[in-house]
């Protein structure tokens, strides 16, 4: 069985990860690493030196293990996981790269919603990235959802969802298509009725997970 490396900076993810990888990825000898300090980094002083070297050498722990490839569960961070590559043998994934080569073939309004602003810079380039690749025209419109991380980091998820809701469904009414820059968001989606959601919504952990398939038992 092919071990895979899920690299996370929320403790709550590695659950909701276990759920997807067995439903859209099949058999791997999954290993967490989880360190919750990469985003306090980021999110007190944006990208550090450190924390780019750090993800490296999270990578470079994760190949020395035996694992195939690595995911990089948070958007904060992908800038770093991307520069990891260079490092490594074994593929490093973004999450959300499948999620924003999606979005950019949607529709030219892209909506990036997120809970903390140090997630959108990284979210915004990687879509204006992949719609110059494609040769796509594509404006972006960003909210953050003032109060909703405190209200998670302070054990309120009911308040950090509500708060994600009602900007989901005031921004939608302004895009083609919306985008959900941080996995932890992503369960607030399917608790919304489609009538309150006029264009597609697309989340990171499903699409972002199955860039794993290739290497599920057969």
């Amino acid at each position: 069985m092919n071990r895979v490396c899920l690299l996370h900076t929320v403790a709550g993810l590695p659950a909701v990860f276990a759920d997807l990888l067995r439903g859209e990825v099949g058999e791997v000898d999954a290993v967490n690493m989880v360190d919750e300090t990469m985003l306090r980094d980021t999110v007190a002083h944006g990208m550090l030196a450190r924390t780019r070297r750090r993800v490296a050498a999270y990578a470079r722990f994760a190949e020395e293990s035996g694992a195939v490839a690595v995911l990089v569960t948070c958007s904060s961070i992908g800038e770093a996981a991307e520069q990891a590559r260079a490092e490594v043998e074994i593929p490093i994934y973004r999450v959300d790269e499948p999620m924003a080569a999606e979005a950019v073939t949607v529709g030219r309004r892209v909506g990036v919603l997120a809970t903390l602003s140090a997630t959108l810079q990284p979210t915004r380039d990687l879509l204006r990235r992949r719609a110059r690749e494609r040769g796509e025209p594509c404006e972006i419109r960003e909210s953050v959802c003032p109060g909703a991380f405190e209200a998670l980091r302070n054990g309120d998820p009911g308040r950090h969802d509500e708060i994600v809701a009602a900007e989901v469904r005031r921004l939608a009414g302004e895009v083609d298509v919306l985008v959900l820059a941080q996995a932890s968001m992503a369960r607030v989606v399917d608790r919304l009725p489609a009538d309150q959601v006029p264009v597609p919504v697309l989340t990171s952990p499903r699409s972002g997970v199955r860039q794993l398939r290739p290497f599920a038992a057969g």
